[in-house]
């Protein structure tokens, strides 16, 4: 009776964490939405001064989840996105799972990791805005890209940088997003317009146009990936959108409008699309509409944005539900000034 009122005691007092033991599902793991609590533990001033030369270099990760298991394994990290390179104090990371020193993790492969630009909450708030964006299409498109929400501490494995704490988001392997659409990536190819899904590149488009975001073409596979069904590798493909850090919803500091876009920040909406006709536009618009009531409540039941920029957010979301809800507004945004 001793022993086993000892061992409950050090389970009490151990707080009921335990390591996992089997290996994460990958596909599993973007369905929770839990947060999850990470410790990376690496060269802080590598990450920094490498940033324009990026090599590979270990890190140690603990994970910590929700179910209170931990995983904790070496991995290899490095900086990623041209943009947040030149902007950012770390940049975006590139997360290499697929490890000999890390086989509960080997399964998730190579992640992209997207962090605050720099610390602070304003900083931090661009990327949670970032994180929603991701969300509110998962919830208008199943051909898009899932992401998880973590909250990392970074510790300096040479001890002489301070650790901080931030939240990022982690983003689903394009395998496994065309995997569960029954999809095959496209690559190096070019298509015409009219070589492409009709309906999916004009929804596409007018998620862009939704969220304010220039920075994407497909043309040069610009924050685009490109699906074919495996049952017919020559159907037209299918647009998946990604990278949505340059978008007016967003709105960071260091975000400019592409320069085909008549805009003079990225605030302003701006259609990329191609010529479609009213009816056309309709049917797609009304799938915006029956997502509405979603969209408002994700955004709303998103606790980590301060009041004033969730109402920001849904001001902005409103403002396109006022274009899309007049005939004349939607000849002008999406007729008019179509590619």
């Amino acid at each position: 009776m001793k022993k086993i009122f000892c061992l409950l005691l050090i389970i009490l007092f151990k707080g009921n964490v335990f390591s996992q033991h089997t290996p994460v599902n990958s596909q599993q793991f973007f369905l929770d939405d839990s947060i999850i609590n990470v410790t990376i533990t690496t060269d802080i001033k590598q990450l920094r001064t490498k940033k324009n030369k990026p090599v590979w270099q270990p890190a140690n990760i603990v994970m910590r989840f929700f179910d209170s298991s931990v995983i904790n394994e070496q991995i290899r990290i490095e900086p990623r996105g041209v943009d947040r390179k030149a902007h950012c104090d770390i940049a975006a990371l590139m997360f290499n799972f697929k490890n000999k020193t890390s086989p509960l993790l080997s399964p998730l492969d190579k992640l992209k990791l997207v962090g605050s630009c720099n610390t602070g909450n304003t900083n931090e708030e661009y990327l949670l805005k970032e994180f929603l964006v991701y969300k509110i299409y998962n919830l208008l498109s199943v051909m898009s890209f899932r992401v998880r929400l973590l909250h990392v501490t970074y510790i300096d494995s040479k001890q002489k940088i301070k650790s901080f704490t931030q939240y990022a988001f982690l983003i689903e392997s394009t395998k496994d997003m065309a995997a569960r659409n029954n999809c095959v990536e496209i690559k190096n190819k070019a298509f015409a317009n009219d070589a492409l899904n009709k309906y999916q590149v004009t929804f596409m488009t007018i998620f862009q146009y939704m969220i304010g975001n220039t920075d994407w073409a497909i043309g040069n596979y610009h924050n685009i990936k490109l699906m074919v069904p495996k049952t017919d590798t020559l159907a037209k493909p299918y647009p998946v959108p990604y990278d949505f850090d340059f978008c007016g919803l967003v709105n960071a500091p260091y975000a400019i409008p592409d320069e085909r876009a008549d805009i003079q920040n990225v605030t302003q909406r701006f259609y990329m699309g191609f010529p479609r006709t009213m009816e056309e536009l309709e049917m797609i618009l009304n799938a915006f509409k029956e997502k509405k009531e979603s969209i408002i409540l994700e955004i709303k039941n998103f606790k980590l944005l301060s009041g004033k920029t969730e109402r920001k957010v849904l001001d902005y979301l409103e403002e396109f539900y006022q274009i899309t809800d007049n005939k004349n507004s939607i000849r002008a945004a999406f007729i008019n000034k179509a590619l």
